[in-house]
């Protein structure tokens, strides 16, 4: 693969830089010749999120220019947990879920980074190198340079220290973390982590860690360094990725390609831009042409493109239409949102719609009725004492203007 020299600027002009640990170096690294860096996954679910395949597009515009990408899959830190920026002990999992976890997301990996052909990226796993170590040795090697009273500090464990929970298990993933990046350099001459923000506080401990042990021993290990993203959030602030049935996940069994386009399609106006710039390759100054001439217009390309990169064109493709019949025609099509349930007869509108997922309560169906925002079979729903007729084998129920289901009897 040709190398190109600018990444970093690529990544600037995009909106993923958000923190280095030496900007200077960094952009020096990454335009004079190939590096080799990693991002972290844990396998904590059997899936991945849109803020991991945000990450993933930061590190596929590296691996584009020529750098040698790792992906960490964390079969070792996943039985601990990562406390960054929660309340509450991540739930413990067994070691047979986080295996299987591990297997489902290596085979997702594909979708976002090149893993065959040319400039292959590798997949490792912590679990490889951890679990063989003792518990005294670890202590003595990685634990004696870390300052309790530093770590406490951190905003990772701000929020456990709140509440008065942190465990001295959860203490210990930031060593871990740290020590993969040892590791990772010293077999493979990987000298940069990158990670969103939230990872600050973590990558940030591996390149200390590097500093400390090269001045306790005297070895010549070159400058590690730790590039973050922002986290993905909406121009309000608020963080993206959550829909009415929950986290906006990758695979079609959790979240629907149609729910999926919804969700972007529906994004806020001043969000449009920036989701362009991260989620297409599409030129900046092409982007900025499209947003200002028509933001509508604008809209259904990120959209479309968002669904592409993680669904394919084809099932993008499909989505599209059935969202562009729904909201000229109203007309319904297989790939409509479905839901099936056992009714038959007659039943009272307001316990009929609180069996659908679309909606979180009661309260909330006759809320929006009195707000004339439910329709069933294109007639609008005005009395919450109205019973619907369940002979038919379909429903079509739409919720405000954007939310449509097909509910099959």
């Amino acid at each position: 693969m040709k190398f190109k020299n600018n990444a970093f600027e690529q990544l600037e002009n995009r909106g993923f830089v958000f923190q280095t640990t030496n900007l200077e170096e960094t952009k020096r690294i990454l335009s004079e010749g190939p590096i080799t860096f990693y991002i972290g996954i844990d396998p904590t679910a059997d899936d991945l999120h849109i803020g991991h395949f945000f990450g993933l597009q930061m590190a596929r515009i590296l691996q584009d220019c020529g750098h040698k990408c790792i992906v960490l899959i964390g079969g070792a830190t996943a039985l601990i947990g990562d406390p960054s920026n929660k309340t509450d002990m991540r739930k413990m999992l067994t070691k047979e879920e986080v295996a299987r976890n591990a297997k489902e997301i290596k085979g997702l990996l594909e979708r976002f980074i090149v893993l065959e052909g040319e400039n292959p990226a590798i997949i490792v796993d912590n679990a490889d190198w951890l679990k063989p170590i003792t518990y005294i040795d670890f202590l003595r090697d990685v634990g004696v340079n870390f300052n309790v009273s530093e770590m406490l500090k951190k905003d990772l464990y701000k929020n456990r220290l709140k509440q008065g929970g942190l465990t001295f298990m959860e203490m210990g993933y930031m060593l871990m973390q740290a020590f993969d990046f040892i590791h990772l350099n010293d077999k493979f001459g990987c000298v940069l982590q990158i990670g969103g923000s939230d990872q600050w506080g973590n990558i940030v401990a591996g390149t200390e860690l590097s500093r400390k042990m090269n001045f306790k021993d005297g070895t010549e290990r070159p400058l590690m360094m730790g590039l973050t993203c922002p986290l993905l959030t909406n121009a309000e602030g608020i963080k993206m990725g959550k829909t009415e049935k929950g986290t906006l996940w990758v695979s079609r069994s959790k979240t629907s390609a149609f729910d999926f386009f919804q969700h972007f399609v529906n994004c806020l106006d001043a969000d449009v831009e920036r989701l362009l710039r991260f989620f297409t390759k599409i030129d900046v100054k092409e982007i900025q042409r499209i947003c200002k001439e028509d933001i509508v217009k604008a809209k259904k390309l990120m959209a479309f493109e968002v669904t592409k990169l993680v669904h394919g064109e084809v099932e993008a493709e499909k989505v599209r239409k059935t969202s562009e019949e729904l909201f000229s025609k109203g007309k319904a099509d297989e790939n409509m949102p479905t839901e099936e349930i056992k009714l038959s007869g007659k039943i009272n509108v307001v316990d009929f719609l609180s069996q659908l997922s679309i909606f979180n309560s009661k309260s909330e169906i006759r809320r929006l009725i009195e707000q004339n925002g439910i329709m069933i079979d294109d007639k609008k729903v005005e009395n919450i004492n109205e019973n619907i007729d369940l002979t038919k084998k379909e429903i079509i129920v739409k919720k405000g203007k954007k939310t449509f289901l097909k509910v099959k009897l």
